[in-house]
């Protein structure tokens, strides 16, 4: 894709319009492309609502640790959907061009949803090990109204945290090119368009992104250092080798989400590492919600249990349909 030609000097004060160079510029990949993360797209929701609509249908499922999940799978489809369908749209015109307004409303919903999502990750490790660690107090602690509380502190936290920086950042002037060197709206390459002095917000932005991914990676570090040592003092075999099963696949999310997060942002000069930070983004954005559910569901044996229960229950409710409309038939 041949970048637009440089805005003239007279308009360079009100860019209506910047320029996405996307993932690549041959029209053969981009088709091939758009057709696999079509289906990625399609089963990330699938799977992601699937997940909710289980915790809300089955009174097994609820608990506080499948509270937590529900909302976190609602986040991940809100978070992969302020990408993806932008994505797709682009892949399938050949063209990168989106207005202002979207670009920054796409930036903002890409990091509010991804801060929610990194303090709530923060939140379940903190469940687990009340569960694991505190398994008497653990009913009287963490009840609906605590966990809701606790969801909520955390989009108020994002709340709190965020507008000032984005409100900075969109006073600021943009000159030229309009061309960002990514597949969607990310601050480090909007922050290379500003024609002005950017040190200052870019060090704001870092502390920020320092208090939040640092402080959720304490928090989840040290609440399962507690829970491995409980584990490790389990008399039997069989409880350590459930409660293992149980955290196993919280931390592998962790680990996938926390990791990109803190290569991509907790860098005080972001200029340079772009190539880098897109493989790593288009990972957290398309690939990273794609797998939480198969990492959630796979692993967790009670809500295979319960697929599979319901399964049962539709194929009896079916063949119950089936043979009343028979009997109606032969009468």
């Amino acid at each position: 894709m041949e970048p637009p030609a440089p805005i003239p000097l007279a308009n360079r004060s009100s860019v209506l319009e910047f320029v996405l160079l996307g993932v690549t510029d041959k029209r053969g990949l981009q088709l091939l492309l758009f057709g696999v993360l079509l289906v990625t797209y399609t089963l990330t929701l699938l799977g992601n609502l699937l997940i909710v609509a289980l915790t809300l249908a089955d009174r097994r499922l609820h608990t506080p640790m499948y509270f937590f999940l529900r909302h976190f799978s609602l986040l991940e489809v809100g978070f992969t959907s302020t990408v993806s369908p932008q994505m797709l749209a682009h892949l399938l015109a050949g063209n990168g061009a989106i207005s202002r307004h979207r670009c920054f409303a796409q930036m903002i919903l890409y990091f509010t949803l991804g801060a929610v999502e990194t303090l709530l990750l923060a939140v379940m490790s903190t469940d687990r090990f009340l569960a694991i660690c505190q398994p008497l107090r653990y009913p009287a602690l963490m009840t609906p109204r605590v966990c809701s509380a606790l969801v909520m502190a955390c989009w108020a936290a994002s709340f709190l945290a965020l507008p000032g920086l984005f409100a900075w950042m969109l006073s600021l002037p943009f000159c030229g090119p309009r061309v960002l060197n990514h597949f969607f709206c990310d601050s480090s390459p909007l922050l290379e368009l500003v024609c002005a002095d950017t040190r200052l917000l870019q060090l704001v932005a870092f502390v920020v992104a320092v208090c939040t991914l640092l402080v959720a990676t304490l928090i989840t570090t040290l609440s399962y250092g507690c829970i491995i040592s409980t584990i490790l003092r389990l008399p039997g075999a069989g409880g350590r080798s459930k409660a293992f099963s149980t955290c196993s696949s919280h931390i592998l999310v962790v680990s996938m989400s926390y990791g990109s997060a803190i290569i991509m942002y907790l860098n005080p000069r972001q200029t340079g590492r772009l190539h880098l930070n897109r493989g790593l983004a288009f990972f957290n954005t398309t690939v990273s919600p794609l797998l939480n559910p198969f990492i959630y569901c796979l692993r967790n044996q009670l809500i295979r249990r319960v697929c599979r229960d319901l399964l049962l229950r539709g194929r009896e409710l079916s063949s119950k349909i089936f043979k009343c409309k028979t009997a109606k038939v032969w009468y």
